[in-house]
């Protein structure tokens, strides 16, 4: 058995207590303003999200953190962190994306993982730099980690969809065997990158997330 597959498991796990239940990335606002009606309409919006902003921006962000942390360069990793932040289109979108990095940096500082520590309070967490940290403490594989985290942004992303359009459970899990497909595609895409050719512009969601921000009624914080 491999140990490092199951410590993956459990970081892309929904039952990490990071708090991610509580994001839907603007899906919420998506599906208030009738976007999203049915399990074709979300496997469209998610696919697009997939291969674009995940592609381009989230996993070779985070192939670079994994890069920083494997050199012992904590300066760099905040760099690229930081930088991540930036490619956030809006306050909910950044906001999600620290306090989901600082609550994972709690759990694995609590999990003995002393590396953690400094990102505990720091404004510059994300999600994807504790991700990286982990992967590499834990011996993660880089392209596997990179498949486990838009994994689990994919389900989470699903499970919201659960619960806003509706969708049965079934037609969840048939949107997650069709959209995992594309996952290693787009790590391997991920890998390939130069920096310059970072980030994807994803004008729909930048919008609907800005709108849910004043969203009258909303059972998600982004």
């Amino acid at each position: 058995m491999d140990l490092a597959l199951l410590r993956l498991m459990q970081l892309a796990s929904p039952a990490l207590p990071i708090g991610m239940y509580s994001y839907s990335q603007g899906l919420e606002m998506a599906v208030e303003d009738g976007y999203l009606r049915d399990e074709t309409a979300v496997r469209t919006w998610l696919a697009g999200l997939l291969q674009g902003a995940i592609a381009h921006t989230d996993l070779p962000m985070l192939a670079r953190l994994y890069d920083a942390f494997a050199a012992q360069d904590p300066e760099e990793a905040l760099r690229w962190s930081q930088m991540l932040l930036a490619f956030r289109e809006t306050s909910e979108l950044r906001q999600e994306d620290q306090l989901t990095g600082q609550a994972l940096a709690r759990v694995l500082t609590g999990l003995g993982l002393d590396e953690a520590r400094p990102w505990l309070r720091h404004p510059g967490a994300t999600l994807a730099a504790l991700f990286a940290l982990a992967g590499v403490a834990w011996n993660i594989a880089k392209p596997d980690l990179l498949g486990g985290y838009a994994w689990g942004w994919l389900e989470n992303q699903v499970l919201c969809a659960i619960k806003l359009v509706p969708l049965g459970q079934a037609s969840g899990q048939r949107v997650l065997a069709n959209l995992s497909g594309l996952i290693p595609a787009a790590a391997d895409l991920a890998l390939t990158l130069d920096d310059d050719d970072l980030g994807a512009s994803s004008p729909a969601l930048a919008l609907l997330s800005s709108r849910h921000e004043v969203q009258y009624s909303r059972l998600f914080r982004s």
